[in-house]
């Protein structure tokens, strides 16, 4: 059980490293990867991005990590924070890694 909590606590480290960096290196946010708070909002008044960041966003999850985020209530919920990010391509990488 422990080694289970620690391969996904590792798996969650890593993506939340994978969205930061992609945030950063893709969208222009003007920190360091490791300054982005995983809480933070992504638009509004936490990291400022606007309706052309959202779609280079989409586009950037789905070339860079392999996530179809759906463009429903859950998609617009998984875009609030980075954590929501990480916590819907978590749940896509386990379906995926379930169904093989």
């Amino acid at each position: 059980m422990e080694s289970d909590l620690r391969s996904y606590l590792e798996r969650r480290r890593r993506m939340l490293e994978r969205v930061r960096n992609l945030l950063v290196d893709k969208l222009g946010v003007q920190r360091e990867a490791d300054e982005i708070d995983p809480d933070t909002p992504l638009f509004a008044t936490g990291l400022a991005l606007d309706s052309i960041d959202a779609v280079d966003l989409l586009i950037h999850l789905e070339a860079e990590l392999g996530i179809e985020v759906p463009s429903d209530e859950e998609g617009r919920s998984a875009l609030r924070t980075v954590n929501s990010i990480v916590d819907l391509a978590l749940e896509k990488q386990e379906a995926v890694d379930g169904a093989e």
